[in-house]
């Protein structure tokens, strides 16, 4: 399917769809899918801030370093070019499910 041609709102159908089935699978990703997916998440709904909390023992200045860097990397996509991105993660890696 080509996702470039569809309307603004049966992207956003299409987005919705494939966040939910993303949610509700058993699948586990690997950390750096995961890091695609919350990123083009975070870019396709423009809630691209980045909370950063100081936990030095729980690691989580390491994870925050990623998804910032992950968001980082896609700055200048679209929102719409960013669905479509996740769309497209979601039915590589889900295969038969979505």
């Amino acid at each position: 399917m080509n996702y470039t041609d569809l309307t603004d709102q049966k992207l956003e159908e299409a987005f919705f769809e494939a966040y939910k089935k993303v949610g509700e699978t058993q699948k586990k990703f690997p950390q750096d899918i995961l890091l695609h997916f919350y990123s083009y998440y975070k870019q396709a709904t423009n809630d691209n801030r980045l909370q950063v909390y100081h936990q030095p023992e729980s690691g989580e200045e390491l994870v925050n370093a990623f998804k910032a860097n992950a968001l980082f990397q896609i700055k200048t996509m679209s929102q719409r070019e960013a669905k479509i991105k996740y769309i497209q993660l979601a039915k590589q890696q889900l295969n038969g499910e979505f």
